[in-house]
């Protein structure tokens, strides 16, 4: 154990003898995310970095938690080799996708967000092979090792993706990594929404090596488009075999298909990914970007602007007021979803609703029952996940 684990653990200790709470953070790109953290201590990750072990062969990579993101990726790359779940790099409001990402590997866990490949690939939690974390009590747990089949009992290495820092400190984490694909073509396919989400769904139910979807009302092109985009990864051959068939299906709905220049399609996903594309600033102070998780089945939903779509039609984001809540909630769980209020105006009107829908009873014990567990005295009770 080195220098830096021995200091946290000291304070972990004292701050749950004096009922202090400690908030963990790493490069902050996701504080926006949850609920507001009041009246804690901030425990920065940051000084605890590099990647332990790596071995391209077998597909583990082990990395301490204050890694930064971008320094991982790019060791993957140097590979031939990625994360497939396409981790969002988050920036703050106003600063160039060219500077530094200030996200970090143990922010990518503890928040469990997958980016446009998520559908395909799967999420954060699928990809976490083991951890190591120190508990509410300042005592350093591992769990689950380097490989997908050596867990007995509880899978206690996945349930933190996801926890918010809720749990304790995740202080190393080994991770399932990917080949890049051998070959890639982008999409961009003109039609309307209901047009869009039936084929999507079509497409989702063949063989075809779909990975990433993302439906648009752009409105930066003049007249305004209702675009589809898709991206197809896989063997040259199945990619190969897919763009026509895909095209002529466009074809036959009345839309229009053009495959994207390859340096403009990694550009673009890459936006799309971290929500610096132009329909993720806000049109209005006053308005809140929503996150609607539903079924991919989900029709086109009852809400007068239009979303835009990720995950072949599971995920829909949308801008409105805090007062919409309980209308999209409504409408979210009308579809066998929920509705997350994933970042905030930056101007509020009216009271501020939770961030989160509420957990079904049996869910809330379940979560509380696992803070009790890791973490008797409160320590990273911060208040984050809305659970008192």
């Amino acid at each position: 154990m080195d220098a830096t684990l021995t200091t946290w653990i000291d304070h972990i200790r004292s701050a749950a003898a004096q009922r202090q709470t400690l908030a963990i953070q790493g490069g902050a790109s996701k504080a926006f995310y949850g609920e507001p953290v009041a009246r804690a201590q901030v425990l920065d990750t940051r000084a605890h970095a590099g990647i332990v072990s790596y071995e391209p062969s077998e597909l583990v990579v082990t990395v301490r938690c204050g890694t930064p993101l971008a320094e991982l990726e790019a060791a993957l790359a140097a590979q031939g080799q990625c994360l497939a779940f396409e981790p969002p790099h988050f920036r703050p409001l106003g600063q160039s996708a060219s500077s530094p990402s200030p996200a970090t590997v143990g922010g990518m866990v503890a928040c469990g967000l997958a980016g446009p490949a998520r559908a395909q690939a799967g999420g954060v939690r699928d990809h976490v092979l083991g951890v190591q974390m120190i508990n509410g009590q300042g005592q350093w747990l591992t769990f689950g090792g380097q490989v997908m089949k050596n867990v007995a009992g509880y899978d206690v290495s996945r349930v933190l993706a996801g926890s918010m820092g809720t749990l304790g400190v995740i202080t190393d984490v080994s991770l399932k990594v990917l080949p890049q694909a051998p070959a890639e073509v982008s999409l961009a396919c003109q039609l309307p929404q209901v047009e869009a989400l039936a084929l999507i769904n079509r497409w989702g139910a063949q063989p075809l090596p779909l990975n990433a979807s993302c439906w648009v009302h752009d409105t930066s092109a003049l007249p305004a488009q209702d675009l589809l985009f898709v991206r197809l990864r896989g063997a040259v051959a199945a990619v190969g075999a897919a763009v026509p068939r895909m095209s002529a299906d466009v074809v036959a709905l009345g839309g229009r298909v053009s495959v994207i220049d390859q340096a403009q399609a990694l550009t673009d996903w890459a936006a799309c990914r971290d929500q610096s594309l132009p329909f993720f600033t806000p049109p209005a102070p006053e308005q809140g970007l929503w996150r609607l998780s539903v079924p991919q089945t989900t029709p086109v939903l009852a809400w007068p602007d239009p979303p835009l779509i990720e995950w072949h039609g599971g995920l829909r984001w949308l801008w409105a007021p805090l007062s919409a809540a309980p209308q999209l909630r409504a409408l979210a769980a009308q579809a066998g979803g929920h509705a997350t209020l994933f970042r905030a105006p930056l101007s509020p009107v009216g009271e501020m609703p939770a961030r989160f829908s509420p957990m079904p009873a049996v869910q809330q014990r379940i979560q509380r029952e696992l803070q009790k567990q890791f973490d008797p005295q409160g320590v990273f009770n911060t208040g984050r996940l809305g659970l008192s």
